[in-house]
């Protein structure tokens, strides 16, 4: 996929599973479990042991998986990434160089960001969506609403402690999508291969997503905004202007 369908498809799936795990057959089985669960989406962080060749293989081995690299903190890993096939980087913090470079391998970039500053420093890079992180220590819903309402021209991914119960809140506050990693895919559910318990809370995040999008549907046969017409304005004020000066 070129990187144009890459941030399409992020958009319409609005979660994106962050992998992060002791090894690569546990990173293995939480992709193929996720993807299976409706989820095609998955960043494998550069903390799990062999993580790009655990990339390269699931990109030959799922052509219909979404595969990114996250934790990307250099330009080296950066590169190695994109050799191996990834479709998006992400990192913790802006990073400037690794979204270099993802711009010039044309492929998806999802800088971190915590402040206003940096948020606007990050999307004026080149970043497709900037992932606010730790979303949840910096005040959750209220500050993504915060920085929507401030900002409403850049995509935001929230990232950082968001649970099921709040899944729903963060897109109604105006994030694009959300950024999960053990609250979808739990320790132990890795360690005893609980398919069926995680593709549940793959389903339950799905749901969330999907049912705060149709909340912020806008209503059928809502009147489209109509042009402001500045010369009659003008001449209006210049009438009313008149009436007050006599």
């Amino acid at each position: 996929m070129i990187k144009a369908d890459i941030v399409k498809r992020i958009q319409e799936i609005g979660i994106i599973p962050a992998i992060r795990v002791a090894s690569a057959e546990d990173a293995h089985f939480a992709a193929e479990t996720v993807a299976g669960a409706g989820i095609p989406i998955v960043e494998i962080t550069m903390t799990v042991p062999e993580a790009v060749k655990l990339i390269s293989h699931l990109v030959r081995h799922h052509p219909n998986m979404i595969v990114g690299a996250g934790t990307v903190l250099s330009t080296d890993v950066a590169n190695l990434c994109s050799e191996a096939g990834a479709c998006f980087l992400t990192s913790p913090g802006l990073n400037q160089k690794m979204v270099e470079v993802a711009a010039q391998r044309g492929i998806a970039v999802l800088p971190g960001a915590m402040t206003p500053t940096e948020v606007i420093a990050a999307f004026e890079g080149g970043a497709d969506f900037v992932k606010v992180y730790p979303c949840e220590a910096l005040g959750g819903e209220k500050y993504i609403k915060a920085l929507r309402t401030a900002l409403p021209q850049i995509p935001l991914i929230a990232a950082g402690g968001v649970k099921q119960q709040t899944a729903s809140g963060f897109i109604l506050a105006g994030a694009s999508a959300i950024g999960v990693g053990t609250e979808l895919i739990p320790a132990d559910a890795i360690a005893n291969r609980e398919t069926e318990r995680i593709q549940e809370l793959a389903q339950r995040f799905l749901t969330a997503v999907s049912d705060a999008r149709k909340r912020l549907a806008p209503p059928k046969g809502r009147a489209k905004a109509t042009k402001t017409d500045f010369l009659k304005l003008d001449k209006r004020e210049t009438e009313n202007s008149g009436e007050r000066g006599k």
